[in-house]
C-alpha cells in the first residue's frame, strides 16, 4: 500500500498495512501447516490435486493458496499453482534451507503468546506458560531454523582456528555448535543447557558428523557452575532472556569459568543506542517480553556489562539478517 499523502495530507495506508499484517502471517503459517509448499515441491498442481495432497477441502485450499499467490509465495496460471522462487528455496523442503520449522514455532507458540502482549506490557510479566515435551521440540527446532543463517555466518566469519575447546552456553539443539565444529576439525565443543533441552540436543548431535568431538552437559547456567577448560564461550540468543542485572551476573559467571585470554561470542539482536534499529530487533523486543519477560539491548549496553565483569570488548561482527555477534576477551 502507498503511504503517499494527498497534497500535504497524510493517508492511513501505513496503519492498515501494519494492522493487517497478522492476516498475512496467519495465512503463511496455515499454508505451511497443511503442506502446500511441500505438495508443490515436485511441480505444478491443479487446485483439485493440491486439495487432495493437503487433505483439505478445495474451497478452503483455494482461499489459502490464493493468499499465497497474492503475497508472492505461489504462482498461478491456467488453474494450476506452483511454488515461487522463495517458497521453493526455503519452504518446499528441498532447498538449501528449510524455514518451515520456524513457521511452525511462530504458529504454535509465538502467535498465541503475542495475544498476551498487552498484559506483558502493562505488567512486565511474560505470558507464555511451561512447554510440554511436544511444544519444547517445536520451540527448539523453530529457533534452530530461524537462526540457521546466523549460525552459518558466525562459523564462516569468526576465526575459530585460534581455539581448542568451545563452550556453548544455552546452546539449544546444538545447531550453532555443530555448524562451528563442522568448519573447524581441530575444535572440540561442549553444550550446556537445561535437562529438557539437552535431551533434544544430545540426540541431534549424536547423529551429526561431529559427534566424536562434542559433549552435552545438563544444567542451569543461572545457578550451576559452568564446565571449565574452554578457551572460547558462545552465548547465542541468550542475553535477550534476561534483565540488565541478570545479564551482568551472567557475564561474571562466564568470566569466572575461563582463564584470561579466553574469547566470548555473544550472538543476539543487538540494536543501536535508541533500540529502534534494526527494525526486526525492535519488533522482537515484544516477542522476548511476551515469551520470557526479556528485552533487546544495544551493543553499548552489553559493552558496559562486559567491562564490569572482567571482559574487554573487541568487535561487533554482522551476521545474517538482524543478528550480530559481540566479541570480547577475558582480562
Amino acid at each position: 500500500m502507498s503511504n503517499s499523502p494527498i497534497g500535504d495530507q497524510p493517508t492511513p495506508d501505513a496503519i492498515f498495512q501494519v494492522a493487517m499484517g497478522f492476516m498475512a502471517s496467519k495465512h503463511l503459517f496455515v499454508a505451511n501447516e497443511i503442506g502446500l509448499f511441500r505438495a508443490l515441491a515436485a511441480g505444478p498442481a491443479t487446485l483439485e490435486q493440491l486439495s487432495e495432497r493437503a487433505g483439505v477441502p478445495s474451497r478452503t485450499t483455494r482461499i489459502v493458496a490464493d493468499a499465497m499467490v497474492a503475497l508472492g509465495f505461489l504462482e498461478s496460471a491456467q488453474n494450476t499453482y506452483r511454488n515461487g522462487a522463495v517458497a521453493d528455496a526455503f519452504l518446499s523442503g528441498r532447498g538449501p534451507m528449510n524455514i518451515g520449522p520456524a513457521l511452525r514455532f511462530w504458529n504454535a507458540i509465538s502467535y498465541p503468546t503475542w495475544l498476551g502482549l498487552e498484559h506483558a506490557v502493562r505488567t512486565g510479566e511474560p505470558t507464555r506458560g511451561d512447554l510440554t515435551p511436544e511444544f519444547q521440540a517445536i520451540f527448539s527446532e523453530g529457533v534452530e531454523a530461524f537462526t540457521a543463517g546466523a549460525a552459518y555466518a558466525l562459523a564462516s566469519i569468526y576465526d575459530f582456528s585460534r581455539h581448542r575447546r568451545l563452550l556453548d552456553v544455552g546452546g539449544g539443539t546444538g545447531s550453532f555448535l555443530a555448524m562451528i565444529l563442522s568448519s573447524n576439525s581441530g575444535l572440540e565443543g561442549t553444550l550446556f543447557d537445561l535437562p529438557e533441552v539437552s535431551t533434544i540436543a544430545a540426540s541431534k548431535l549424536a547423529a551429526s558428523p561431529v559427534a566424536n568431538r562434542v559433549s552435552v552437559v545438563a544444567g542451569d547456567f543461572t545457578s550451576d557452575d559452568l564446565p571449565r577448560g574452554h578457551d572460547a564461550v558462545l552465548l547465542a540468543n541468550v542475553v535477550h532472556y534476561f534483565l540488565p542485572e541478570q545479564n551482568l551476573n551472567l557475564m561474571r559467571r562466564v568470566r569466572a569459568a575461563v582463564e584470561p585470554g579466553a574469547r566470548l561470542l555473544l550472538v543476539d539482536f543487538w540494536t543501536d543506542p535508541t533500540h529502534t534499529q534494526p527494525v526486526p530487533a525492535a519488533l522482537m523486543a515484544g516477542e522476548f517480553l511476551s515469551m520470557v519477560g526479556g528485552d533487546v539491548y544495544s551493543e553499548q549496553e552489553m559493552n558496559g556489562w562486559l567491562s564490569d565483569a572482567g571482559w574487554r570488548h573487541l568487535e561487533l561482527l554482522p551476521l545474517a539478517g538482524p543478528q550480530s555477534a559481540v566479541v570480547a576477551e577475558a582480562v
